[in-house]
């Protein structure tokens, strides 16, 4: 019995290592240009949180800026009520360009963030793997340079959380508002 366990509990965890290293990286990713501005259109999760938040989430403001030792800070600004709240969060980089690691000390969260793909210039979809005590979860986000998107933009979005597991009700197009959206770098 025990035996079986171990074996079913490794398979477990080599099918979720080769479900992460499944998830692609923009070829030839370069850092400089994702800089900048970008919104929030999309987002997609299985995470506790996003199913509870879900009803209550808008369009988000984010700025990507470089440090000095080559990470990005990310800053992004939502609206949450009828406040502004800003979030601050340092990507750290790894040996492979297009890839970071972040660990979220207040929920106890490490994160694998792979820039998937991405023009520079127009939008960038973001793949997240996330372990937490509670498990593992998965979140793809859509940025885009403008706050509107092409329906092929938003299509691929879609496509491409459905290929990372996640159903039609953890993708969500996040609803447009102006709140929040002044520069918050």
């Amino acid at each position: 019995m025990k035996a079986t366990l171990l074996s079913v509990l490794g398979l477990a965890l080599l099918g979720a290592l080769h479900a992460q290293d499944s998830i692609p990286v923009q070829a030839d990713f370069q850092q400089d240009k994702i800089t900048g501005r970008w919104y929030s259109i999309g987002l997609a999760s299985n995470s506790n949180w996003f199913k509870e938040k879900r009803p209550l989430m808008k369009m988000c403001n984010t700025i990507i800026s470089a440090t000095s030792d080559g990470n990005l800070e990310v800053t992004s600004t939502y609206p949450k009520g009828d406040q502004c709240v800003t979030r601050n969060s340092l990507y750290i980089k790894t040996e492979q360009p297009g890839r970071f690691s972040y660990t979220n000390t207040r929920w106890g969260s490490k994160h694998d963030i792979r820039v998937v793909e991405t023009n520079y210039e127009e939008y960038a979809l973001v793949a997240t793997q996330i372990t937490k005590s509670t498990g593992p979860s998965t979140m793809v986000l859509l940025y885009s340079r403008t706050k509107e998107l092409s329906p092929e933009r938003l299509e691929r979005f879609t496509q491409f959380s459905r290929e990372q597991g996640l159903t039609d009700d953890e993708i969500l197009i996040l609803p447009l508002t102006d709140k929040c959206m002044a520069d918050a770098a």
